[in-house]
């Protein structure tokens, strides 16, 4: 593995800790990345990586991403990640989450955990029988915590519709076609709520059941996930793992629009270029996927109502439109111009 003072990922993070506990076989990473606004607050990632060298760029560009996010959101926040490294089965244990939880707990609240892919709420809970750092946890009635997820789709649902609106020059989905990669807790709420808005989805998922449950629970038809991104649409909406666009997916590309909920979506930075230069409108990820860091932080340091996170991530759509005014305005791509934004909001 390359040095990690030279990996092209690692942008000057403040903290990136490796953690092994031989009792209960876990292996995790734990990037912060930016603390300017308060601790690194992000979610932990179950998932098994054919190769370590994988964990590490993605703790670091996620954990980076999370900086920029919560920054958007105008969140008292920083931007942190772990990435547990799951055996191939992904099987969990119990005493996996508890070592988890104490060297989260030894990092003394720089870094706020939460729930992302392949994790729980119930894993959640087992963390915090070791650490008070962790948000996401089961909520009363009308307050703000719980499954992030429906959070985030909301938020995207609004940003989808901000880019039709601007795009297309439609105030509603109705009748407008939605090629969804991945249908998981955010891709399935996004499609229940665009359904019910009239929308025609197209679905995909690598679990090809849970795909064709939602398409006929909601009149979409199924594609295969290897076809997805190339299916003629109006919106493409990547909302299972990163960087699928890229130089050789781009040119695929059949829809004026990309606006999902995936972390990370651009392979690499010259991508937001490619996007402008075919005319395809895009949402940056880290700005219309914030409806769960919102309500993860607005729970962890408010104890905010439900009400009071559904109205800041009915801003997204604000944030949205300002980006792609400053891209039109300016020539640059969207995500160059939310990226500059972002920057100058952890002072960097």
């Amino acid at each position: 593995m390359t040095s990690l003072w030279n990996h092209p990922d690692f942008d000057d993070h403040e903290v990136v800790q490796f953690v092994a506990d031989e009792a209960s076989g876990l292996k995790a990473i734990i990037a912060i990345h930016s603390t300017h606004r308060g601790p690194g607050a992000g979610g932990m990632r179950f998932w098994h990586y054919p190769q370590p060298d994988m964990a590490v760029t993605d703790a670091l560009r996620l954990s980076r991403a999370m900086s920029f996010k919560n920054a958007m959101a105008d969140l008292p926040a920083g931007g942190g990640k772990a990435v547990v490294l799951a055996p191939a089965d992904k099987a969990k244990t119990p005493a996996m989450f508890a070592a988890l939880g104490r060297a989260i707990e030894r990092l003394g609240g720089t870094y706020v955990t939460a729930e992302d892919v392949g994790i729980t709420v119930a894993d959640l809970v087992a963390v915090a029988e070791h650490t008070r750092h962790v948000s996401g946890l089961p909520a009363d009635a009308g307050a703000a915590g719980g499954d992030p997820g429906p959070h985030t789709a909301y938020g995207i649902f609004l940003g989808v519709k901000a880019a039709v609106r601007r795009a297309l020059g439609k105030d509603s989905l109705v009748g407008v076609h939605i090629a969804i990669q991945g249908v998981g807790s955010v891709g399935g709420g996004l499609a229940r709520l665009a359904a019910g808005e009239g929308a025609r989805l197209s679905l995909a998922d690598l679990d090809t059941s849970r795909a064709a449950a939602l398409a006929a629970e909601l009149g979409g038809a199924v594609v295969s996930a290897s076809e997805v991104m190339a299916i003629e649409a109006d919106v493409f909406s990547p909302c299972a793992l990163g960087a699928v666009l890229s130089e050789q997916s781009i040119p695929l590309l059949r829809a004026p629009i990309v606006a999902g909920g995936a972390n990370n979506q651009l392979a690499r930075h010259e991508d937001g270029d490619r996007l402008l230069e075919r005319g395809i409108l895009y949402a940056p990820d880290y700005v219309i996927n914030a409806g769960g860091i919102i309500n993860v932080v607005l729970e962890h340091f408010h104890r905010a109502t439900a009400d009071e996170v559904r109205g800041r991530i009915e801003a997204i759509p604000d944030r949205l439109d300002a980006i792609w005014q400053e891209s039109e305005r300016t020539g640059r791509n969207p995500a160059d111009v939310a990226d500059a934004m972002a920057k100058r909001r952890i002072g960097r």
